[in-house]
């Protein structure tokens, strides 16, 4: 149901966009929608099993049947294992899919969005892109076309000893797939030497840069479409390439590593809450946990940008909200009758 809802709730929003791009009905189910749901899934999942867990508990409460286990001498830390072992399943399904299976979905889904729908995809880099492909290498890039990898008006510095031993400058520069390098075209060289420079001009030179495609054409979906090892991959090519605004890709990746577990936090959390009768029946049950769960998806927006910025190790801003909740299902759970 709650998927089914956000696909009517974002087809209602991004009706005029598909209309206005020629997007055809197939494309949108096929190429959008479809491609949609496995994310979805993953983000609803951790939602769904926590109202599931305070329904069903809360009914074990309100028919005193968790009165009469307590009685018969089962005490809630033995109640709380098989919700543990399904907890602990559902994570390690999500994180199979995350690392595999999502980020295929997402590029697909992702491709039809810059498309049809141009403001979906943020991009990190714009323009005056810097790059650093060695120690000694500095790269500009005043605009990169993703699409076509062509990138428009280079400069490359190399330099020994702090002098600058020589400046590249070009018209464009375009990714060449077969031999995996750089095509200069247009070239102006300057050679500098303690006598002076020599300048050279060449219509066209392949070059090869510890610089990708991918490294200046960075958007904050990135992470995303790439699988737990590319991922990795990604993030050491960004270091190298000396690209700033690291920090974000770490915390999104550390956050997918991290964002199963809220599963077992959840339902913990909800088995503390809806262990002990409460009045209000379903309705209070239902009332906290869209409560719980909008107060923990708005700590974890809240901590992202402290990671972003630097404030916060990427590592503690993707896992601080899952902690401080897990600790809160702990006291909850020490504090419940048993």
């Amino acid at each position: 149901m709650l998927i089914f809802i956000f696909i009517m709730i974002d087809f209602s929003e991004n009706s005029d966009n598909f209309a206005d791009h020629g997007a055809e009905m197939s494309e949108i189910i096929n190429n959008y929608y479809l491609n949609f749901i496995p994310e979805m899934i993953r983000l609803v999942l951790p939602v769904a099993v926590f109202v599931a867990c305070l329904f069903l508990t809360g009914q074990l409460s309100d028919r005193l049947e968790i009165t009469a286990l307590k009685a018969a001498g089962v005490s809630l830390y033995r109640l709380i294992v098989p919700y543990m072992v399904f907890s602990v399943i559902c994570a390690l399904s999500i994180s199979l899919l995350d690392a595999f299976v999502i980020p295929r979905s997402n590029a697909e889904r992702i491709d039809f969005e810059e498309r049809y729908l141009q403001n979906k995809t943020e991009r990190i880099d714009q323009s005056d892109i810097y790059r650093q492909p060695s120690p000694n290498t500095k790269l500009q890039v005043n605009y990169f076309d993703k699409k076509q990898q062509i990138a428009y008006r280079i400069r490359i510095i190399e330099f020994s000893n702090e002098k600058i031993t020589r400046t590249t400058t070009a018209t464009r520069m375009a990714w060449v797939d077969s031999t995996q390098s750089w095509r200069l075209e247009n070239l102006t060289e300057l050679v500098f030497t303690d006598k002076g420079y020599q300048q050279n001009r060449i219509s066209r030179r392949d070059t090869v840069l510890n610089t990708l495609p991918r490294d200046l054409a960075r958007t904050t979906s990135d992470i995303y479409q790439l699988t737990y090892p590319e991922a990795i991959d990604y993030i050491a090519s960004i270091e190298r390439s000396g690209a700033g605004g690291i920090e974000i890709p770490k915390v999104q990746f550390f956050g997918r590593l991290a964002y199963p577990f809220s599963i077992i936090v959840v339902n913990i959390v909800g088995f503390a809450f809806a262990s002990v009768r409460r009045r209000g029946g379903k309705g209070a049950y239902l009332a906290a946990g869209l409560t719980i769960s909008f107060l923990y998806l708005a700590f974890m927006k809240i901590i992202e940008p402290f990671g972003y910025y630097g404030a916060l190790s990427p590592e503690l801003a993707a896992t601080l909200p899952h902690i401080f909740f897990f600790l809160i299902g702990i006291g909850l759970l020490i504090e419940a009758k048993k």
